[in-house]
């Protein structure tokens, strides 16, 4: 080969070495299927990154970032219940960030130190089957002891607290209930036990077998039980606990080790924005938005009028592996 030919080769296969990576960026997502997917093909739409996404509960997802930590897979996470990203924090699996979108983040909602943002309010409630309740001789569950009612035997559809931001925030608002007394929450779950069908590793997962009949009752957030409604389930209707209820702070965060930290800060900048918080109802998701400046919608549950107990994000957090360790080894194992 002529030297000038060894030269166009070494030049050509430089440049393929140095190509430029794609501008792409893969998301830990803890909302619904339909959501997610909405979320990062608006994302890429608006901003010409390309971007994909893994549906894992709150609680896989904290395991898959934790495990990957030397050679992260995701760069940004989004949804689940904000009190996992507390835990992630203390680990050192987020990367801090204030986006210029904070300012339009309700006060409170959202981490000092900017490592997450809240992203959206649920209000845990009731997903009543009427009909199986009616079969049960019982009308719609509206307190944390009717729950108890040996009527439901099997027929109360949950998740468990170490798989499920759901099932956490279930079993914090009886800490809330109880003075933050762990033994008398745990007490309450342990009595509640003999009436769980079986424990599920997605919170959702309850509002579907409360629609299809598998279950009389499941605890759920109630936008997913509205979303259920609106799939054609006639039979299902939401309510609160007259004691009080709980409600999730979906999180939103750039995390440690991203391949791609330039697109990670640019989805989190996109997704606080109002433009983004507005297209949940498309997908039948009726959380409540953190941006100030986008109205809850009419489906979304109303703050003013359930009774919310406290939520202290950071405490939730903080105590969390010592709760669910206990339900763990004290009420049930976490589903396989």
């Amino acid at each position: 080969m002529r030297p000038s030919a060894i030269a166009l080769v070494a030049v050509l296969l430089a440049g393929g070495c140095s190509a430029p990576k794609r501008d792409k960026i893969t998301v830990a997502c803890g909302a619904s299927e339909r959501w997610c997917a909405m979320m990062v093909k608006r994302f890429s739409d608006a901003t010409g990154v390309e971007a994909d996404f893994v549906r894992l509960s709150s609680g896989e997802a904290l395991e898959r970032i934790k495990a990957a930590r030397a050679r992260q897979e995701f760069d940004v996470w989004h949804g689940g219940p904000a009190d996992s990203y507390v835990a992630a924090k203390s680990q050192g699996l987020l990367e801090p960030y204030k986006s210029d979108m904070a300012g339009e983040i309700r006060q409170g909602w959202a981490d000092r130190e900017h490592t997450w943002s809240g992203i959206y309010a649920g209000v845990l409630a009731f997903c009543n089957n009427t009909k199986k309740l009616a079969e049960r001789g019982m009308r719609p569950i509206r307190s944390w002891q009717e729950l108890l009612d040996e009527r439901l035997r099997g027929g109360v559809a949950i998740a468990h607290p170490a798989t499920s931001g759901t099932a956490y925030t279930a079993l914090w608002t009886h800490m809330e209930l109880n003075g933050r007394d762990p033994d008398a929450a745990l007490g309450y779950m342990r009595r509640l036990h003999p009436n769980v069908l079986r424990y599920n590793s997605s919170g959702s997962a309850a509002a579907v077998q409360a629609a299809k009949e598998e279950a009389a009752v499941g605890v759920v957030f109630s936008h997913d039980c509205v979303a259920a409604q609106e799939q054609g389930y006639p039979h299902l209707q939401v309510t609160f606990p007259q004691e009080g209820t709980g409600y999730e702070l979906g999180g939103l965060a750039v995390l440690a080790g991203a391949h791609n930290p330039g697109g990670a800060r640019r989805y989190v900048d996109w997704a606080l924005s109002g433009a983004s918080q507005r297209l949940g109802p498309l997908v039948q998701f009726y959380a409540l938005p953190t941006n100030t400046k986008v109205p809850a919608h009419s489906k979304a549950a109303d703050p003013a009028v359930t009774k919310l107990v406290p939520y202290d994000v950071a405490v939730a957090g903080g105590a969390k592996p010592t709760l669910v360790g206990r339900f763990g080894a004290e009420i049930a194992r976490p589903p396989l």
